[in-house]
């Protein structure tokens, strides 16, 4: 079994990608390992061992190339296939994702869309068709889904991932305020925006 990386680790790949993406897009070519570390917030010692851990070497004269440093992040994060997810709930917060995911830079893509409200099914929200809740099996096999993002209420958001998880999706993103009971094999991030607010609140008080 391969060694398990740290979810810090992994937070901290996915940020160097998104900067590197963007460094790229404005046709920079090479950078030093203190510079993308400023970028990030990270000391640079912390980064050359997150880069380590990809396994690419730059250079002590150039720094690293910014295409090959990206290949070699996206590699890793996603393997040899192009990250595809789902979205369940098409309501104010999953519309918000689907508008952002779409301005993203980023290989993810949401390939599929789900809710019960007869006003959305079959309609294209920023460019993912939205379907049936009832279709949910049928398209994950469809589109080789492995990953979701639920934005449904509370009061439905375990009998999603239930299904979600029957149909093997092993990776969900929670804005549903409450915990999810899932194997230990499904990973859930919860992302509860109330909390967030709250903590920046207490913070600028200080």
């Amino acid at each position: 079994m391969a060694e398990q990386i740290s979810e810090k680790i992994i937070a901290r790949l996915c940020l160097y990608k998104r900067i590197l993406n963007e460094l790229q897009a404005d046709n920079a070519l090479s950078i030093y390992s203190h510079e993308l570390a400023s970028r990030a917030g990270v000391t640079a010692a912390q980064l050359r061992r997150d880069i380590m851990t990809v396994g690419y070497v730059g250079s002590p004269t150039k720094g690293y190339e910014i295409s090959g440093l990206l290949h070699g992040i996206s590699h890793f994060l996603e393997g040899s296939n192009t990250g595809t997810t789902a979205i369940v709930g098409v309501g104010n917060i999953g519309r918000a994702i689907l508008a952002y995911i779409g301005l993203d830079t980023s290989s993810m893509r949401i390939t599929a869309c789900f809710d019960q409200d007869p006003a959305k099914i079959g309609e294209v929200f920023y460019g993912t068709r939205c379907y049936n809740l009832d279709e949910l099996d049928t398209r994950i096999q469809q589109y080789n889904i492995k990953s979701a993002i639920l934005a449904v209420p509370a009061t439905a958001a375990q009998v999603v991932a239930d299904k979600l998880v029957e149909n093997n999706i092993r990776g969900i993103m929670n804005f549903a305020p409450v915990q999810l009971q899932v194997p230990q094999s499904v990973y859930v991030d919860n992302i509860n925006l109330a909390v967030s607010l709250e903590k920046v609140h207490y913070f600028a008080r200080q």
